[in-house]
């Protein structure tokens, strides 16, 4: 490990007045687009926040300067200068701002979530620190490409205190990513002075990731571009990852309308006279070029981008709803599997297995999956089948969620682990704020192929935080695909049909019918997502369920004809997006309907299909809509406790029979 101080003007770029003029005019379109940004704003014509990195412009342009087309950025809430830095058009990023269809995301993002990952501009982010787990999946993309690709993951000082910069920086370390974390160091946390927010500097934990520290004047744009550029040098033939702390300043406050009563006007006045644009105009005078032709250059662009954005049109009321996600191809119900009796722990190696041969995109990622083959043996033996691609992570929650992003954005499909379903609060941040909402906010420009798998299963005295059914905490998410499998060959042809999907989808899994055995599918066998099945037909009340109660609610059916009372049970299969079609066909046939899940009863899966059932299925019905599901407390660790809590057989069977009888 090593720690530098890298100052100074003189640089490999100080007698270079092509490079400087070259960085000058890009520092100041970025000046210029902050503070044509921060006039719009004032009229009123940009109707979001705003957060503005004047005064910052050298370490953008600088640390930007040696990326190509192979490399990605990720930003933060203040990321114009960074997006500019790498190449992105002033023009779509004042009529984003704007909030024009024109825009770099037409419109859907905004100044705290501009990019354009086909640019490899992975984004501003409005989530301090969010960026950081997703630089870790563009590196490990990187990595496995081997294409010499870096990843350069801008975060500011206050960053240091969120668990996901500690979560990326382990991760980057124990994988040898191609990463530089660099922090733009402008002494302020929103209001806070960096004192007040963490004891320990960057150089002092630097060590703790086995990293090579170095820090630079962030105001002196050749200092910083002869740094980062042999930084990446080291990294495209092979290097770790390496940290980066920057000294720099922003002019303006946290966002614009802020007071800024935490500082005093002398201290700002005193970085003014560090001006990076004035530092590097002297420097070019001396070195006989006369920047008053660049300045008026940028001027003009300035002005014709912000008349083009001006002019252009609003996103049309109509397109609300495009770019949630990616349209699905449509795929036929395979016939039902025939072939020799396997578990539906085979068949979720097996898919694994399948996808893992058939598409080097295709990885796996999480706890103990590589050498441990996972807690439940799911994976044993893909490790040492596809070296590379079956890798172990720390204990990391949002790393590993936000791994599964980067790389996803960046072209390929990861399949990342999250061990229990109770964790998802954890690392809800990157599905619920990133995965979810990227293709969106991006206006299209990606798409998100990932997989998360997770497992639960209460009814063996796991307790309260190893047993929840929270699917429908996730599903109330748009842009989320929750599936959650009730026999091995759909775990094998839903698991095969996820991990193809354009769109982010997390597979649940329920770990007490790992062991439940059925016939065994084709290795052609997909089974569409978003559609239902219908388990056993009936004509006198519609029971509706999902993975392992599906089964009890055929034997609740099977005991339930002994009794005159025929009962359909629909296996939903997919949560997100439902089935209400066939849930409303069985119940134009039926006139009765009853849910059952594991699932807490209150605002749940039983809840929307209430609601669908008396807004779209009202004059079919012939008695209230009845749910079955947990009682409203935490999942209990006695087992007599336990048995009460769940929704049993008999609890089920009264609620079918109460229907049929209404």
């Amino acid at each position: 490990m090593t720690s530098t101080r890298v100052s100074d003007l003189a640089t490999a770029f100080d007698g270079d007045p092509n490079a400087l003029a070259d960085m000058y005019r890009r520092m100041r379109l970025i000046r210029q687009f902050e503070d044509r940004a921060a006039r719009l704003y004032r009229n009123n014509e940009i109707p979001g926040f705003l957060h503005l990195s004047i005064g910052q412009e050298a370490c953008a342009v600088g640390a930007c300067r040696a990326l190509d087309d192979r490399d990605v950025v990720t930003s933060t809430h203040r990321g114009h200068g960074h997006c500019i830095a790498k190449g992105l058009d002033v023009e779509g990023m004042f009529a984003e701002l704007m909030g024009k269809e024109t825009g770099t995301c037409r419109g859907r993002g905004g100044s705290m979530h501009i990019a354009d990952p086909r640019k490899g501009i992975f984004g501003a982010n409005g989530i301090v620190a969010a960026g950081l787990p997703i630089a870790a999946g563009a590196g490990a993309a990187a990595q496995l490409r081997a294409e010499g690709g870096v990843v350069l993951a801008f975060f500011g000082d206050g960053a240091v205190a969120q668990g996901m910069f500690h979560e990326a920086a382990n991760l980057a370390s124990v994988w040898q990513l191609p990463v530089i974390f660099f922090c733009e160091n402008n002494k302020y946390a929103e209001f806070s002075p960096i004192a007040t927010q963490t004891r320990a500097s960057l150089a002092d934990r630097a060590p703790g990731y086995a990293m090579d520290y170095h820090h630079v004047d962030g105001n002196d744009v050749a200092a910083v571009a002869s740094l980062v550029g042999g930084l990446v040098r080291d990294l495209r033939e092979g290097g770790g990852p390496v940290l980066v702390e920057a000294d720099t300043y922003r002019w303006h406050g946290h966002y614009e309308g802020d007071p800024e009563k935490y500082r005093e006007p002398e201290e700002l006045a005193e970085w003014k006279d560090r001006d990076p644009l004035v530092r590097v105009a002297a420097r070019l005078r001396e070195l006989g070029t006369d920047v008053a032709p660049l300045d008026a250059e940028v001027d003009k662009e300035i002005e014709a981008a912000v008349d083009a954005a001006r002019a252009a049109a609003e996103p049309s009321p109509d397109t609300l709803h495009h770019f949630v996600g990616v349209p699905r191809e449509p795929v036929p119900e395979p016939p039902e599997a025939a072939g020799e009796i396997f578990r539906t722990m085979d068949a979720i190696r097996g898919a694994l297995d399948h996808e893992l041969a058939a598409d080097d995109s295709v990885f796996l990622a999480g706890i103990d999956v590589g050498a441990g083959g996972n807690v439940f043996g799911l994976t044993r033996g893909l490790a040492e089948k596809y070296p590379g691609r079956v890798r172990d992570t720390p204990i990391s929650e949002s790393a590993i969620i936000g791994a599964g992003v980067g790389a996803a954005m960046a072209g390929l499909r990861p399949v990342v682990e999250l061990m229990y379903f109770d964790f998802v609060g954890v690392c809800l941040d990157q599905l619920m704020n990133q995965a979810a909402k990227l293709r969106f906010m991006t206006g299209g420009a990606v798409s998100l192929p990932m997989v998360v798998r997770t497992q639960f299963g209460a009814g063996k005295s796991s307790g309260s935080q190893h047993s929840q059914s929270l699917e429908a905490l996730l599903a109330h998410i748009p842009g989320l695909t929750v599936v959650m499998p009730s026999t091995p060959a759909d775990t094998y042809g839903l698991l095969r049909a996820a991990i193809r999907d354009p769109n982010p989808v997390v597979f649940v899994e329920n770990r007490l019918m790992y062991g439940r055995k059925g016939p065994q599918p084709p290795p052609s066998h997909l089974v569409p997502l978003g559609r239902a099945a219908v388990r056993r037909s009936g004509t006198d009340v519609t029971l509706v369920s999902y993975s392992k109660l599906v089964h009890d609610c055929v034997d609740v059916a099977e005991e339930l004809a002994g009794e005159g009372i025929s009962v359909e049970v629909i296996d939903l299969r997919t949560i997100a997006p439902l089935d209400t079609a066939t849930v409303l066909q069985s119940l134009a046939k039926t006139g009765r309907l009853v849910v059952a899940h594991q699932a807490v009863g209150d605002f749940g899966v039983g809840a929307e299909l209430a609601a669908v059932a008396a807004r779209e299925g009202f004059w079919t019905l012939d008695a209230p809509v009845l749910r079955v599901g947990a009682e409203r407390t935490p999942a209990p660790y006695a087992p007599s406790l336990e048995r009460v809590w769940l929704p049993s057989k008999e609890r089920i069977a009264s609620a079918v029979r109460e229907s049929a009888r209404a």
